[in-house]
C-alpha cells in the first residue's frame, strides 16, 4: 500500500490532496480507491455552492457526452454539443486561446499609431471619453477590433457541466470562460494564464490621469448559480504587467480580473485555488448603482476556503452586497500590495481563521480597505504567525476609514476548518492545479 501524507494527515491509498478533500468532507469511505475526479460532485455543505441543489455538474453525463479535448476550437464545440444536457470536458495539455496574433483581429483601417496620436491628451484633452466617437474613428475601428478577439477568446459555458484538467498541465492560455446565466457548474484542475487584451481602450476621464482600461477575467461567473471552482490556479503567465508598455503616462493596461463574480451571481464556492501575480484579481459586484443594486442586492453568495492568494496587489476580493465568507485561506504579499479584503457597498464579509505573510515594513492595517460603510466579521487571523485584529489594527493604522465590527450573519456551510497557524503549511501544499490525480 503507497501511503501519502498531505496537510499533516496520512491519506493511505488514495494520493495527495485528492484524499485530503475527501477526508475533510467525510466522504473518503463511500469513495471507490481510485475515484473517477471527473464525477466528483460538491460535497454537501462546501461552502454556499453546497446551498439548495447542491452542485454537480456533469456528474450525470452519459458516455456520449464525455469529452476529452486538446485545441480551443474542439473545447467550444464540446461546450456547444448536447445544449444544457450533462457534460463533461475533460482538457488535456495547455489550450492557447492566444494562438491568432493581435493583427488577425484587427479590422481594416485600425492603426495603433493614429489612435494615440488622435487620443492623445494633450490634443484631446481629459474631461471628454470617447464613447461617442463614430465607427470610422480611431476609436470606432478599435471597437470594432476588440469585437473580434471578443468573439474568439470567450467561450461560453453551459448549464450541468464539468471542465476538468487531466493530470498536472492542463488549462488554458488566454481563453475568458463566460459561466453566464446558467446554474450547476465545476471547474476544476484548470491552470489559467489571465488574456492580453489587444485593444485597451484609453479613457481621459478615469482619475485626473486617464486609464487604459481592458476587457477578459480568465473566469466571470456573470448572473449564475451553484458554481465550483476548485483547484484551479491563476496567473498572467507570461506577460506580467512589469512587462506592459506605457503610453501617455500609464501602463498600457492589458489585463483585467482573474475571476469576477457580478450581476446576480449566487451560491459560488472557490476552494484550493491559486491566484497570483496579478492587480485586480477578483470583483464580486461590479456597481454601486441603484441599477446594480436591484440586481445584486440578497445575491452574490461566495465561499472561499483554502486558496492562495499570492503577489497580488488588491482585490481578494473586492466585495459588494454579497454575504462572502473567507477562511482558512493563505495570503501572501509582495511588491505592490495595496489591500485583500476591499469592503463596499452593503457587503457582509466573513474573514476568519486566515493567515497573512507580509513583507517587512508593511502593516497589518493594509489587510482591509474599506469603500463604503459596512460590518465586517474578522476574527482568528494571524499575520506573520501573530494573531492579529484585522479591525483593530486597520482602525489604528488608517484612522480616516474606520471600520465596524459584525457582519450580521454567521456562516454555517463548512467542511472542516483547520487552524488557522497551520493554514500556510496545508494551502500552500495542496492548493492549485496539477494537485488533483
Amino acid at each position: 500500500m503507497r501511503t501519502q501524507k498531505c496537510h499533516g494527515r496520512v491519506i493511505g491509498t488514495l494520493v495527495g490532496c485528492t484524499a485530503l478533500a475527501l477526508a475533510v468532507t467525510g466522504t473518503a469511505s463511500a469513495q471507490p480507491r481510485h475515484p473517477d475526479l471527473a464525477h466528483q460532485t460538491l460535497a454537501a455543505n462546501d461552502g454556499w455552492a453546497a446551498s439548495g441543489t447542491g452542485t454537480t455538474g456533469g456528474a450525470a453525463a452519459d458516455r456520449a457526452h464525455v469529452y476529452t479535448v486538446t485545441t480551443w476550437d474542439a473545447f467550444k464545440a464540446a461546450l456547444a454539443d448536447g445544449g444544457t444536457a450533462p457534460k463533461i470536458i475533460k482538457v488535456k495539455g495547455t489550450i492557447d486561446a492566444d494562438g491568432p496574433s493581435c493583427a488577425s483581429f484587427a479590422v481594416p483601417g485600425y492603426d495603433f499609431d493614429a489612435y494615440l496620436k488622435t487620443y492623445d491628451p494633450a490634443v484631446w484633452g481629459r474631461d471628454k471619453t470617447l464613447d461617442a466617437e463614430p465607427d470610422d474613428s480611431p476609436e470606432g475601428l478599435r471597437r470594432a477590433s476588440a469585437a473580434r478577439q471578443d468573439a474568439y477568446i470567450k467561450a461560453d459555458v453551459p448549464a450541468n457541466t464539468t471542465i476538468i484538467g487531466v493530470g498536472r498541465n492542463a488549462g488554458f492560455k488566454g481563453a475568458s470562460l463566460q459561466i453566464k446565466g446558467v446554474d450547476n457548474v465545476i471547474v476544476r484542475n484548470l491552470g489559467f494564464e489571465s488574456p492580453l487584451d489587444c485593444f485597451p481602450q484609453w479613457d481621459p476621464t478615469d482619475t485626473a490621469d486617464g486609464n487604459w482600461n481592458s476587457e477578459y477575467d480568465s473566469a466571470v461567473i456573470y448572473g449564475a448559480t451553484h458554481v465550483w471552482m476548485d483547484h484551479d490556479t491563476f496567473t498572467d503567465g507570461d506577460h506580467p504587467d512589469s512587462t506592459l508598455p506605457h503610453y501617455f503616462g500609464r501602463i498600457y493596461e492589458q489585463h483585467d480580473g482573474e475571476l469576477d463574480i457580478v450581476k446576480g451571481a449566487d451560491y459560488v464556492t472557490a476552494s484550493w485555488n491559486v491566484f497570483a501575480d496579478h492587480d485586480k484579481t477578483i470583483l464580486i459586484g461590479n456597481s454601486d448603482g441603484a441599477a446594480t443594486a436591484a440586481v445584486d442586492r440578497g445575491h452574490l453568495k461566495v465561499t472561499f476556503h483554502h486558496n492562495l492568494f499570492s503577489n497580488l496587489v488588491e482585490r481578494a476580493p473586492r466585495v459588494r452586497f454579497g454575504q462572502v465568507d473567507s477562511y482558512n485561506n493563505h495570503f501572501v504579499a509582495g511588491d505592490g500590495y495595496s489591500y485583500s479584503y476591499g469592503i463596499g457597498m452593503e457587503s457582509q464579509l466573513v474573514a476568519e481563521h486566515n493567515a497573512f505573510t507580509l513583507p517587512a515594513g508593511t502593516g497589518a492595517g493594509h489587510v482591509l480597505k474599506k469603500w463604503k460603510e459596512a460590518p465586517v466579521t474578522a476574527d482568528d487571523n494571524y499575520v506573520n504567525g501573530t494573531l492579529t485584529d484585522l479591525i483593530a489594527v486597520h482602525n489604528a493604522e488608517v484612522p480616516g476609514e474606520v471600520l465596524q465590527s459584525g457582519a450580521g450573519w454567521t456562516p454555517t456551510l463548512r467542511t472542516k476548518v483547520d487552524p488557522a497557524m497551520r493554514v500556510p503549511g496545508i494551502v500552500d501544499h495542496c492548493a492549485g492545479a496539477g494537485r488533483l490525480r
